[in-house]
């Protein structure tokens, strides 16, 4: 092969030539704040969300326009080893995403230094994030004894209340059949199960269930232990029951009154008004099952089952869809269904420390809590989701249908789909024109409501579901807002108790709803004692401490 000999002062003038061109192609592309990439290439950053199931691909029409907003482009990965491993596997790596959403692991990354105090940025270019906390930004505080910021976002910071799950919910059909009866108690929604099953064994062809429940994992809380607390007029405080003057905390399951949801549900079993399926039935096999039209009563939260509604409106059986109903034990407790926990601060999306791009991180953080962007991620792209009509936003009737319908709808459109665990203004905000923030306002849900919820509301004389419920204002607002929110110390005697007592009585309380009637009780007094074998008083001691310290960090106690 010819090869060219170049003399030396000429390969040494290429050389020349070539870095001065690199020096100038380096200057020309750099953007204005030095970040070295070129002004129309978005930046990419790598964000872990603890919630997800799945990667969420950042190619919808609303990230596509965060993207043109920001220059920000987000991959969004979930937890491979599971919700329990992932945080941990993390740490042992020394490997972290650009921002990280770890729920209630972020202490352990607050401990192996993982993630960044979030205080100077705030300070220094958190206008928005400044102006959506108010005086609530005491709230993101981790502890008293470390008064940093660490995270932000996850939950609203001004909230309305115009929906609820429920402590219960049941078919509409239900309550048409039988004449609209008033429902209660939980011996009023047994005997209305027991009375619509006499009438109708068979739904399209397969055997009518009767409560439905998800217990075969991390949703046992969901399904089985919440709605125990909820009979009891408890507010939602996760496996506590917290009293809100005084701070005192106790472990749920030893409150003595709670004894009696769970016999309920061994007696519902007995009588084979419980689906048998309760506890081994897997997530997709309880939305095929909800999907099917022939599951009456569930004790879930919307947000669970809101695929399975989606698809019996999609599929014409709307009179197969639910109503939220304030079920209690006796008359003698009241729902807190519709309870104002004020912002919850505690868990948010934090930023790395081994970030290379922590500020970006932040700037992008920032400017999701902005007007701006709150219009976008609540309401979609102006004239392709929604029109403004005499100085008011107004859903396309399209959106307001597969809203409605469309269980994958905020996943093709991207609308509502990067609200949690994002910054939030909250659904009770309103913009600089007047106008909400959300579309989820009591009018726009009253507006999506089926023919046949709106019959069933006319027959109980109500306009909305929640005016079966005790009103927000009756209840009033948590003076320690949610204890399902607070960062556990990590390796904690509370940590570690309140684990090993979470894993033992989702099996043993299983177990005695399984079981013969006639064992109940003994069963029952030997999960009480096995409690206070593992300390649990210790662990009630420690809750009580968290949640006044979180009160005095409040300023409400």
């Amino acid at each position: 092969m010819f090869t060219r000999k170049w003399p030396l002062w000429s390969l040494m003038l290429v050389l020349l030539v070539g870095i001065t061109l690199a020096g100038c192609s380096s200057d020309s592309d750099k953007k204005a704040d030095g970040s070295g990439k070129s002004a129309d290439e978005p930046l990419t950053l790598t964000f872990f969300n603890a919630d997800l199931t799945s990667d969420v691909s950042f190619d919808d029409p609303v990230a596509k326009e965060i993207t043109k907003r920001t220059g920000v482009v987000l991959d969004i990965e979930h937890p491979v080893g599971g919700d329990e491993q992932a945080i941990p596997l993390m740490i042992a790596s020394g490997e972290y995403p650009d921002m990280i959403y770890a729920k209630g692991d972020i202490g352990k990354l607050i401990e192996a230094g993982g993630v960044i105090k979030l205080d100077d940025l705030i300070e220094e270019k958190g206008d928005n994030l400044k102006k959506m906390y108010g005086d609530q930004i005491d709230r993101l505080r981790n502890s008293i004894d470390d008064p940093s910021i660490y995270t932000v976002g996850t939950y609203g910071v001004e909230n309305a209340y115009w929906k609820t799950s429920g402590t219960m919910s049941i078919q509409l059909d239900v309550l048409r059949e039988l004449g609209y009866p008033e429902i209660k108690t939980v011996d009023d929604y047994e005997k209305a199960l027991k009375d619509y099953i006499a009438k109708h064994p068979e739904v399209d062809g397969q055997k009518t269930i009767g409560l439905s429940l998800l217990g075969s994992d991390w949703r046992w809380l969901i399904t089985v232990g919440n709605p125990a607390g909820f009979a009891l007029g408890l507010p939602d405080d996760g496996q506590w029951a917290i009293n809100d003057e005084t701070g005192e905390a106790k472990y749920k399951f030893m409150v003595p009154e709670i004894k009696e949801y769970f016999k309920w549900l061994n007696h519902m079993n007995d009588i084979g008004l419980l689906d048998p399926e309760s506890f081994t039935q897997t997530h997709d096999t309880y939305i095929s099952k909800l999907s099917s039209g022939r599951v009456l009563g569930i004790a879930d939260q919307d947000w669970n089952f809101q695929d399975a509604d989606k698809a019996l409106k999609a599929d014409g059986k709307e009179w197969r869809t639910y109503a939220p109903l304030p079920v209690t034990l006796d008359e003698s407790y009241k729902s807190q269904g519709l309870k104002d926990y004020g912002f919850a601060g505690g868990w948010g999306i934090s930023i790395s420390s081994t970030s290379e791009h922590q500020e970006e991180a932040f700037e992008f953080l920032d400017w999701m809590a902005s007007e701006e962007a709150q219009i976008l991620v609540n309401w979609g792209i102006e004239g392709v989701n929604y029109d403004v009509v005499d100085g008011k936003r107004v859903l396309k009737d399209e959106d307001k249908e597969q809203r409605k319908t469309d269980a994958k709808y905020p996943e093709k459109t991207g609308v509502g789909h990067y609200i949690y665990p994002f910054p939030q203004w909250g659904n009770g905000a309103v913009d600089s024109t007047g106008n909400p923030i959300s579309p989820d306002t009591q009018d726009d849900i009253i507006a999506t409501y089926t023919d046949a919820e709106k019959e069933v509301l006319n027959e109980y004389g109500m306009e909305s579901w929640i005016d079966w419920f005790p009103s927000t204002e009756e209840l009033g607002i948590s003076k320690h807002g949610s204890a399902s929110n607070y960062t556990i110390p990590n390796n904690s005697d509370l940590q570690t108790i309140q684990q090993k007592a979470d894993d033992f009585v989702e099996q043993k309380i299983t177990q005695a709803i399984l079981g013969k009637p006639a064992d109940f009780d003994k069963a029952w007094d030997e999960i009480q004692a096995k409690l206070i074998e593992m300390e649990i008083e210790k662990a009630n001691a420690e809750m009580t401490k968290i949640t006044q310290d979180t009160m005095k960090l409040w300023g409400t106690k």
